[in-house]
């Protein structure tokens, strides 16, 4: 009797849970269709959950972010490109960002053709949130007038710079040649001040070389590597095989103010000087450590020395940090500038591009580059900024600083070589 009248109770119950299954499967809402540009703030999001080197998203919910972002209702996609800035800036990361399809596509000839502007690789300042320049780009209108390494942009034409994406004063920095900018700048130990800068077409030739012969008759292969485009490795390859035949006995490799450019650029012009061993290590949020390696024969075993200074940045960082962990070459000059960070870029449905950071550099002693940068073997400071045209001369001590240190150097080859002559012709 008590197991019928359970069994029914069971029944009941089951009944009870079918109906109320078909009553929320009638009363659930429907799920709600989103708009084009929801859509894309969805697949912005879904890229940065991702692939974000901070998985705390700068201590925030990132779910939540989202959540919030698909409440709205947008008119334009303006309006969503403003959404998806706003989103990206809560990470407190200048290089993580959203690039709007002309500005990507601008960004993406920057490493591989030609530009119009004034000629600034630009970053920005944590302390002010202002633009701070990394170093002026060689041949351009910024180069050849007063503007240094770490000085800070504080508007742009009268537009204050912390109120800008990194993208939108590049932007506001470009334009038809001949046209002037107007740019407020502060330097340490020096009032701000006004500068005007008028465009220019800038072609983007990483290498200069020239072989030069000091007085004690050894033959120094200058070779000046201005960024990391496409085309240096080439070039660079080029340079180096073309002083070999010309008789070059050293090298001095001038990386001042070369702001960085392409990784894969990096590794192949330190796979010129290295037979193996690391290059540099990329470490992601998760803490695992991917290398890239040099591998093979390197293009000379002469001896070698690295200009570096403030303006030294990125790519130029993790080259003369390998050279310099390796114990290839010495450094001479400045601390660099210190931008360890890695972004990779992401196409997105509409043409537009996303730049996240992903992971940040270690040398192959495992020293983190970020902020901290690289100190020099030799530590030289210049008086006053070398203009360009003096750069690998009499008037640029830097210079003449690394080839003292060549100078020993052969000086001590020779001698070991010497030594080993005379003991082989006493054996023999």
């Amino acid at each position: 009797m008590r197991a019928a009248i359970l069994k029914n109770a069971l029944k009941v119950c089951i009944g009870i849970a079918i109906v109320m299954v078909a009553w929320l499967g009638l009363h659930q809402s429907p799920a709600i269709a989103l708009s084009e540009d929801q859509k894309l703030i969805a697949e912005v999001w879904r890229i940065v959950s991702r692939a974000y080197i901070d998985e705390t998203f700068n201590h925030q919910n990132w779910w939540f972010v989202r959540q919030e972002l698909l409440k709205q209702n947008f008119t334009n996609r303006e309006e969503a490109y403003q959404a998806i800035q706003e989103m990206l800036e809560s990470l407190e990361d200048p290089y993580t960002r959203l690039l709007r399809p002309e500005q990507y596509r601008m960004l993406q000839t920057n490493t591989s053709g030609e530009i119009t502007g004034v000629g600034l690789q630009i970053a920005k300042d944590k302390n002010t949130a202002h633009l701070m320049v990394i170093a002026p780009v060689e041949g351009s209108p910024a180069a050849e007038i007063d503007i240094q390494p770490k000085d800070v942009i504080t508007s742009i034409d009268g537009i204050a710079t912390d109120t800008l994406t990194l993208d939108e004063a590049a932007q506001r920095m470009r334009g038809r040649i001949g046209t002037s900018v107007i740019l407020t700048l502060k330097r340490q130990g020096r009032r701000p001040f006004e500068i005007s800068v008028v465009r220019d077409r800038i072609s983007l030739n990483p290498v200069t070389a020239e072989l030069r012969s000091p007085p004690d008759g050894t033959q120094i292969g200058y070779l000046r590597l201005s960024q990391f485009n496409s085309n240096a490795p080439r070039d660079l390859t080029d340079a180096i095989v073309q002083q070999m035949a010309d008789g070059a006995d050293a090298y001095v490799l001038d990386l001042r103010n070369n702001p960085g450019g392409l990784l894969q650029a990096g590794s192949a012009i330190a796979r010129l000087w290295l037979d193996d061993g690391t290059i540099v290590y990329t470490v992601n949020r998760q803490g695992v450590f991917e290398s890239f390696d040099a591998f093979g024969t390197a293009i000379t075993d002469a001896p070698l020395a690295v200009l570096v200074n403030q303006g030294t940045a990125s790519a130029s960082e993790i080259l003369a940090g390998a050279l310099q962990d390796s114990g290839r070459a010495a450094l001479v000059g400045e601390t660099t500038f210190g931008k360890g960070l890695i972004q990779s870029l992401f196409d997105l449905s509409d043409g537009a591009g996303l730049a996240v950071t992903v992971a940040k550099y270690e040398t192959p002693n495992h020293r983190d580059i970020n902020v901290s940068g690289i100190k020099p073997d030799y530590r030289v400071t210049l008086p006053a900024p070398i203009r360009r045209e003096q750069m690998g001369t009499d008037d640029d001590r830097q210079y003449l600083v690394a080839v003292q240190q060549l100078q020993r150097q052969l000086a001590s080859i020779d001698q070991s070589q010497d030594s080993t002559h005379a003991l082989t012709h006493s054996a023999g």
